[in-house]
């Protein structure tokens, strides 16, 4: 009989990516799967990362999109087994995780915000997928409009938020 290789398969899911600074412990980034009900599958935290004087110096303004996008975006996203449909983020500084990733990641915010060009409204969230992969935009809206039935957009990244505050209780 002959192999064959399973390619990872999309999961009917959607990742919310965040991250949490805690001046006393430093920067956590936290990402947590949901299925289409709202139902978590899959949580994963990074350790505290505290950035030293010289890297902020070095770094500058570039430096939150550094560590959001590549230390912490790029390394939950890899500590993922299941591959959700959509990645959605409420940093902006995140989105720096896009060229880590296939995954189409968008920004969300609370509705009350003004929207950018190609942004769109869902329940009481706007959503703003990636202008440089307009591919990304029906898939984006397709998973989004499927959770949204279930979940209010926002409230994931408060969850992570909770999480890894009870994480630091311990």
């Amino acid at each position: 009989m002959g192999q064959h290789t399973v390619e990872p398969s999309i999961t009917a899911a959607c990742g919310f990516l965040t991250a949490v600074d805690s001046p006393p412990h430093g920067l956590f980034g936290g990402y947590l799967l949901v299925d289409m009900a709202g139902r978590p599958l899959e949580f994963h935290c990074t350790a505290p990362l505290k950035v030293s004087r010289a890297q902020q110096i070095l770094y500058g303004a570039t430096l939150h999109s550094h560590l959001h996008g590549q230390q912490i975006g790029a390394t939950l996203l890899a500590e993922g087994t299941l591959q959700p449909q959509v990645v959605l983020t409420d940093l902006e500084s995140m989105l720096h995780v896009r060229p880590h990733t296939k995954l189409p990641v968008a920004l969300v915010v609370r509705r009350d915000t003004p929207p950018t060009a190609s942004s769109f409204y869902v329940g009481t969230a706007c959503v703003s997928p990636p202008s440089d992969h307009p591919e990304h935009a029906s898939q984006l809206r397709a998973a989004i409009e499927t959770l949204v039935a279930s979940v209010d957009l926002c409230e994931p990244f408060e969850r992570i938020r909770a999480a890894i505050e009870e994480a630091q209780r311990h």
